[in-house]
C-alpha cells in the first residue's frame, strides 16, 4: 500500500510527466511479455487427480495436460487409467488407488513426488454411487461407505498433499463437491451430507493452510452428463462411462424447469473451472465454493424437483433398458 500511495503523490492529475526508458529495457519488457503469453496456465505444475479414470476426473486430466501440467491419474480401474495415461503421453502417470484406504492415498502422493519431483495441485474428485433412502430406512453401513469416499478420503488427500505443499510454500487443493452439499431436496441423504461436509472442511482447511501458501477451494457441479447416473441405475461401470448420452437425455428432460441455462452441462465445464482454481489466475482465491451448475441452485424449485425426479430416473432407466434389449 505504501508503494501505491507514494506513486499517487508522485504523479499528479493534469500534469504532464515524461519517463525516460532505455531501448534495451523496452526490448527486455517485450520479451518477457511474449514469454508470459506463450506460457501455458499450468506450465511446470504437477497435479494429482483422484477418480481420474472417467467422467470429470478423466476430462480434468486431459485439460490439465493440454495446459502444461504433469498429471498423476489415481483410480481403481487400471485398464482405463493406464489407457488414459498412454493417450496423454509422458506428462501422465497412472496409479491404482482406492481413496477409502489411507495407505493408497499416501501412496498416490508419494508417487507424484517420486515421478515428477513436486506437487502443485490435488483434485479430490473420486466418487461412488449412493442409493436413496428415507430417514427411517437408512443403512448405516452404506452411509459409512459413502462418507469414506466423499469426505474421509478428501481429508486424507489433504493430509498428505499439505505435507508436500507446505515445504514448497505453494499449492492448490480442489475438492469436488456438489450442489447437493448446500441445497436439499434432490440428492440422497448419504451423498448430500458427505458433500456438505466436504464444502465446510474445505473452508476449515483454507483457514489453516493459507499461511503456508496453500489454497483450498471446493467446486460444486450441478447436473453434469456423466456415467454416474447410469451406474446408479445398475449399469456396468465401463458401459455407463462410455455412454454419457444416457444421462444427457435424462437431464435434458428436466433442465428447462430446473436451470436458467437451457443446456446440459458436460465434463469440460467442470474441468475448465478446475483449471482456473489450479492456475495462478486464482492466486488470491481460497476458502471458496465455485458452483458450476447452469444456475440451478440460484432458485432451485424444490416442488418441481420432487415431481420431476421420477421422470429423470425413469428416462435413464428407459435408456438403460433399450440398450439391454
Amino acid at each position: 500500500m505504501r508503494n501505491c500511495e507514494s506513486g499517487a503523490r508522485l504523479f499528479r492529475p493534469h500534469v504532464r510527466h515524461f519517463v525516460a526508458v532505455r531501448p534495451s529495457a523496452l526490448v527486455a519488457l517485450a520479451a518477457k511479455h511474449q514469454e508470459s503469453i506463450a506460457m501455458l496456465p499450468l506450465e511446470g505444475k504437477v497435479a494429482v487427480i483422484t477418480g481420474g479414470t472417467s467422467g470429470i476426473g478423466a476430462r480434468t486430466a486431459e485439460v490439465f495436460v493440454a495446459n502444461g501440467a504433469k498429471v498423476v491419474i489415481a483410480g481403481r480401474r487400471p485398464d482405463r487409467g493406464e489407457k488414459l495415461a498412454r493417450k496423454l503421453g509422458d506428462a501422465a502417470s497412472f496409479i491404482r488407488t482406492d481413496v477409502s484406504v489411507e495407505a493408497d492415498v499416501k501412496g498416490m502422493i508419494d508417487h507424484a513426488v517420486d515421478r515428477f519431483d513436486r506437487l502443485d495441485c490435488l483434485v479430490n474428485n473420486a466418487g461412488r454411487s449412493s442409493q436413496y433412502a428415507t430417514i427411517a430406512d437408512v443403512d448405516l453401513e452404506q452411509f459409512d461407505e459413502v462418507i469414506a469416499v466423499h469426505l474421509r478420503a478428501v481429508l486424507a488427500g489433504m493430509k498428505y498433499a499439505a505435507r508436500v505443499m507446505a515445504v514448497q510454500g505453494t499449492g492448490s487443493i480442489i475438492n469436488v463437491a456438489s450442489v447437493n452439499g448446500f441445497r436439499a431436496g434432490l440428492g440422497g441423504h448419504y451423498y448430500s451430507a458427505a458433500k456438505a461436509g466436504s464444502i465446510h472442511l474445505t473452508r476449515c482447511a483454507a483457514m489453516e493452510l493459507g499461511e503456508k501458501g496453500i489454497r483450498v477451494n471446493s467446486l460444486s457441479p450441478g447436473m453434469i452428463a456423466t456415467g454416474a447416473f447410469a451406474k446408479f441405475m445398475g449399469m456396468e461401470p465401463d458401459l455407463a462411462d462410455d455412454h454419457p448420452e444416457y444421462a444427457e437425455g435424462a437431464i435434458g428432460s428436466v433442465v428447462t424447469r430446473w436451470q436458467p441455462l437451457q443446456y446440459v452441462g458436460c465434463t469440460d465445464d467442470v474441468a475448465q473451472a478446475a483449471l482456473f482454481l489450479a492456475s495462478d489466475a486464482s492466486r488470491f482465491v481460497t476458502g471458496q465454493n465455485l458452483v458450476v451448475d447452469g444456475g440451478i441452485s440460484a432458485g432451485w424449485p424444490i416442488a418441481a424437483a420432487r415431481t420431476d425426479r421420477d421422470l429423470f430416473f425413469n428416462t435413464i432407466q428407459a435408456s438403460f433398458s433399450a440398450h439391454s434389449e
